[in-house]
This record gives structure tokens, C-alpha cells and sequence, in this order.
């Protein structure tokens, strides 16, 4: 128990409140105090007519988090005669009443609790900024590595579990995808359970440790860089494996570290005519797909992982405690939609272990081709395609740079018009609902000046032609020998996607850089790759990313569609989003993660990010 201004605290835990309130409330809390710390003081100063002083009664104990002890005047005359009257001035009281205001603003304004009220038992005495969270020191990362070491039984360094091995950290703090800068992690850890994570969290929080999840590996944004000052990956590929599979609800239960395209397969040799639809690159797998919010050239059938594909998820939080998101019925209307919230926030809220993701079943599909004389012809007749509502699973546009390396990089079996082209995938139920589906795409693209219109006769050809437009990467390096390549997406309303490719393609030819464009036009989404060979071209590449998103961003689009955030996009949020929803976004990474030790550094902007001019 102790007493400051006259505020009895009922205990120790309950003064740690104060650490749990925003600074608004502290402030009026603190402020509070003071006010009645004045009243306290008026009633107990002695008169100056030798009066008795004012004493105070003892409080009984009490739950509530502090309680005002009141004084009571023992002026009372018995022989009916009013007590005197007290002539004291009131002007050091309200002096002394402003100040502790002053202070209780200050405390409460600040991050950082003054070391003077240590005594308090408030916490510690530093608590993270917005921006510049507090980590341990080398020292601590040691102590954690050391304990990691304990907790998983790994007092042999080569089991693996818990790795410091360097080209382990190069792998997991550096991508050869991407661009961005990035700084090698202290420690690779490989759990295999829930549980496991839950250790992680909590020696990471005990020592003030980044921790940074990893799935495939594939992102593009630097959404698994290491942090500057080090920290704990996660690595997930050891939680791989599919815990259920409810053939008649369409749904499977699975850990986060298997990819897509292994449920695919396997649900296919176990003869389930069912399938998972979001298809992002080749080595994608389930936790870093739901992180990034993905989708890939189905999106125009199926849609993105922010529709209804991820039922609920497992997730530990950064309080170490583990929470599932929702019951696995197809739909609920019980609440806040907790599992979007873990949706696109690519590790920043908490680690996934568990998922249980919808399926949806196999249809008849084929593959047609067909050339334009421009791409603003080609979205036009996507528009028109879309709106007929026939059965098109995905339609993508790839520009005549892509399909001249196309022509290069010789994998393909077919030369290909080194003009603007549209792949199609066309699905129905029977082979009669596909035929008759190109035969009404057909008719419509002619009208906007297509030529060539291919439909692949058997299901081989039908393969191989998709396989053409699935190695946009590979084949797209063979157009600069010795190339780099840096690969970007935005997205924009579909009306507007002639507009932005027109405008972006003219941009790149005048900085002097050879590209590929290719796009889920049905969605507005489209993915240019920028070669470079030299640090003069790169910088031009970054130069390109810029201002292609900035133009996306003018036409009402993003500038992501589906690669995520991660390093590379976060600056433009404010422009996108709005000061407010991004404010928005940060208040609840502080809510779940106060310490701000889940993925540092990505998805939220700094504030300095505010003002382009400091971009």
C-alpha cells in the first residue's frame, strides 16, 4: 500500500493500470488526483484562529484502482456555535494544484515513465514509441539464443532446431527476389508445433527480441527482412503437413508451412474433385499467402485471399496467448470478422499455426489465346467478356515485350505474334458449356480487332499454352542477357488499366529500360518486370516502381494487388489509404503488440512517410 497526494492505491497489480490506459486517460486521471489532492489540502491547512488541524480517517480496503481519503473537521462546537471560519489563502493551494496538473499531463503525454516513479511499480520504465520500439542488446540476444537453446532441448548446436549457421541467416534475411534493403536476423528457429511458437514468443518478449515470421520465401517486398538491430525468424517449413480434410464440407484443416500447390496435388491423388483456388507464384505456401493478402490469375473466378477462403485461423499473439479466430462453419455473423484482421498484416499481429481454408471443386477448363492491335482494345474486350457473365477462370493480358521473350526463351513449342495478347481459361460443367463459352468470346473480341483466336484442341495443348504465360519470370529475363529483374504489381479500377499500362510503358521507354507487362486484366491487377544489369539501371527500375504507383494510386487503385507491403510499398499507405485509416492501422498494432517486437519496420509507414518531399 502506499499513499502519494493523498491517493490510496488498493495494491501493487492494480497501480499498473496506468501502463494499460492511452495518455488521454492518464492525463485525466492523473489530473483528477490533483484536483482532489487540492480539496484534501483547503480541508486540512489549520486556521489561522489556532483552530485544531484537520486529520484524516483511515480507508477501509478497497478493489478500486485508488481511493481519496477525505479529511473530516473536528470544529464541530457542542454548545451550537458554528465553528470558526478559515481565512486561509487559497493561492499556493491552487499553485501547488496546476503544477501536479502539469506533471500528471507530462506523465501521461510521454512514453518513457520517469525513473523517480519507479517506486510505483508501474512497469518498466521505457515503454516503445510509435516508431522506434525498444530492443534488447547483443547481450539479451545471446541470453535468448542460449535459452532457445534450453527450451527446445538443442544443447547440441547441429539438430537444427535452433540455427545461428550464416548462410541460414543470409537465406532468411535476404531475398534474391526483390531489391529492398535488408539485415540478417540473429537466429532461425523451426518449430513444429503450436506450442513451440508460444515458447518463441515468450523468450523473445523476455528479452526484447524482433521476431519475424517465414513461410515460403517468395515474397517480393521484403516482407521477411531481418531487422537492423537482429531478432528471431520463425521459420515455418517443419509445420507442413494437412490435419484434415472434410471431403463433404469442402474445407481442410492445415498447418501454415504447406504450399497450395501440394494440397492440390494431394487432394487430387486422393481422387477429392476439390481444389484450393488462390494461385500465387510456384513455393507460396498458406501462412505467407493469408499474411500477404494474395490471389493470382483465379482471382477473376475466385477472387483474393480477403474473400472467404480462410475460414478462421490459430494464431499466437504477441502476448504469447493463442486464439482462434472462429468455429469452422462456411459463414458466421457472430462479431468483429477476427481472422481478416490477420489477413494482409503480414506478421505484424501475430504468428499462424493453424488454418482451416474453404475448397471449391474441380471444373472442365481449356485455354484459348488471341492477338490485339493494342492494349486499350484488349481491356476493352475483357470488359465486355466479363459482363456477359459466360465461364472465364482467368484472362490474362500480356504485352508484346512478353511475347517476343516468350519467342526467346524457346521453352514454349509454338511461335507466337509478337503483338498484345489475352490468355484465357474458360471453365463450365461440360465440354458443351466451354465450347459454347469461346464460341461467345469469340464474337465478342472480333469486334474490338482481335486476330488469331486459338482454342488448344486436347488437354495437353491446353497445358502447355497456360505454361507459356505461367513463365512470365524466366521467360521475360531472356529479352537483356544477364539481366536482373525487378518485379512490381499494381492495380486499378479495370476502365482504368488501358490508361495506366499506356502511361507506364511510354514512362519506361523514356528512362531507357526494357520491361514485360502482364496482367489478371479481369481484375485491373497487372505485374511489370524492369531489367537492369548495372546499379544505374536499378536506380532508374526504382525510379519506374515509384511512379507507377504513384499513377495508379491517381487513377483509384493501389499499390499492391497482391505481392503485400512488406519494405517496399509501406510509404505510399498515406497516399492510398488517408492519414486517418492508417492511424487507424498503427493503434492496433500498438493494442496487440505494444513492444512492437512482431515484423519491425513493415506494412505501417513511418510518420515521417507522411510528406512525399521525404520519401
Amino acid at each position: 500500500m502506499c499513499h502519494l497526494f493523498g491517493v490510496r492505491y488498493s495494491s501493487h497489480d492494480h497501480a499498473r493500470f496506468l501502463l494499460t490506459e492511452t495518455p488521454t486517460l492518464v492525463n485525466i486521471k492523473f489530473s483528477l488526483s490533483c484536483v482532489m489532492f487540492r480539496s484534501r489540502l483547503l480541508r486540512a491547512i489549520p486556521s489561522r484562529s489556532g483552530g485544531n488541524t484537520s486529520t484524516h480517517r483511515v480507508l477501509r480496503p478497497s478493489f478500486r484502482p485508488f481511493e481519496f481519503a477525505v479529511p473530516r473537521s473536528r470544529h464541530a462546537s457542542t454548545s451550537g456555535t458554528s465553528a470558526p471560519s478559515r481565512t486561509t489563502s487559497s493561492f499556493p493551494v491552487l499553485l501547488g494544484a496546476l503544477t501536479c496538473a502539469l506533471i500528471g499531463y507530462t506523465i501521461g503525454s510521454s512514453t518513457t515513465l520517469p525513473s523517480s516513479l519507479a517506486f510505483l511499480g508501474l512497469g518498466r520504465q521505457q515503454v516503445p514509441t510509435d516508431d522506434e520500439p525498444i530492443y534488447g542488446t547483443p547481450a539479451d540476444f545471446q541470453k535468448a539464443i542460449q535459452e532457445l537453446r534450453q527450451a527446445f532441448s538443442d544443447g547440441d548446436q547441429n539438430s537444427g532446431i535452433v540455427s545461428t549457421d550464416p548462410e541460414d541467416l543470409r537465406v532468411h534475411g535476404f531475398s534474391e527476389n526483390d531489391y529492398h534493403p535488408g539485415a540478417l536476423h540473429t537466429v532461425v528457429v523451426y518449430p513444429t508445433s503450436t506450442e513451440d511458437v508460444v515458447k518463441i514468443v515468450k523468450i523473445a518478449t523476455k528479452y526484447r527480441m524482433p521476431i519475424t515470421p517465414f513461410s515460403g520465401g517468395t515474397s517480393l517486398e521484403g516482407n521477411y527482412r531481418g531487422h537492423a538491430t537482429g531478432g528471431i525468424c520463425v521459420d515455418m517449413s517443419n509445420m507442413d503437413k494437412i490435419l484434415e480434410i472434410h471431403e463433404q464440407d469442402s474445407d481442410i484443416v492445415c498447418q501454415p508451412g504447406v504450399g497450395w500447390m501440394e494440397i492440390n496435388e494431394t487432394l487430387q491423388k486422393k481422387g477429392i474433385p476439390l481444389f484450393f483456388p488462390l494461385d500465387p507464384g510456384p513455393g507460396a505456401t498458406i501462412g505467407g499467402m493469408m499474411s500477404t493478402g494474395c490471389s493470382g490469375t483465379n482471382a477473376v473466378r475466385y477472387g483474393t485471399a480477403k474473400g472467404e477462403w480462410f475460414l478462421n485461423a490459430t494464431v499466437v499473439l504477441p502476448s504469447g496467448e493463442v486464439i482462434k479466430t472462429r468455429q469452422r462453419a462456411r459463414k458466421s455473423s457472430a462479431g468483429f470478422d477476427v481472422t481478416k484482421l490477420f489477413i494482409g498484416a503480414e506478421g505484424t499481429l501475430g504468428i499462424i499455426t493453424e488454418v482451416t481454408i474453404r475448397l471449391t471443386p474441380v471444373l472442365p477448363t481449356t485455354v484459348a489465346v488471341v492477338q490485339f492491335p493494342n492494349v486499350k482494345k484488349a481491356t476493352e474486350a475483357v470488359i465486355d467478356v466479363m459482363n456477359r457473365g459466360v465461364g472465364i477462370q482467368c484472362v490474362e493480358l500480356c504485352d508484346s515485350e512478353f511475347m517476343r521473350s516468350t519467342n526467346l526463351f524457346g521453352a514454349s513449342e509454338r511461335t507466337y505474334p509478337e503483338v498484345d495478347s489475352l490468355f484465357f481459361k474458360f471453365q463450365g460443367p461440360t465440354q458443351a458449356s466451354i465450347k459454347e463459352t469461346a464460341h461467345i468470346v469469340k464474337e465478342i473480341v472480333k469486334r474490338h480487332g482481335a486476330t488469331g483466336f486459338e482454342l488448344a484442341r486436347n488437354e495437353k495443348e491446353a497445358k502447355d499454352l497456360w505454361a507459356d504465360r505461367k513463365n512470365a519470370l524466366y521467360s521475360g529475363l531472356a529479352l537483356l542477357e544477364g539481366s536482373r529483374g525487378w518485379s512490381t504489381d499494381v492495380c486499378v479500377p479495370v476502365s482504368r488499366l488501358p490508361d495506366l499500362v499506356y502511361e507506364t510503358k511510354q514512362d519506361i521507354q523514356q528512362l531507357g529500360l526494357v520491361s514485360t507487362i502482364v496482367g489478371h486484366v479481369g481484375d485491373g491487377n497487372f505485374h511489370a518486370l524492369l531489367l537492369f544489369q548495372n546499379d544505374v539501371q536499378l536506380a532508374k527500375a526504382r525510379e519506374a516502381v515509384h511512379r507507377m504507383v504513384e499513377r495508379a494510386i491517381r487513377m483509384e487503385g493501389t499499390c499492391t494487388g497482391e505481392h503485400g507491403v512488406g519494405i517496399g510499398k509501406r510509404e505510399y499507405l498515406y497516399s492510398e489509404l488517408g492519414q486517418g485509416t492508417v492511424d487507424l492501422m498503427r493503434s492496433i498494432k500498438k493494442t496487440i503488440d505494444p513492444l512492437g517486437l512482431f515484423n519491425p519496420g513493415k506494412l505501417y509507414p513511418d510518420k515521417s512517410m507522411k510528406n512525399p518531399e521525404k520519401r
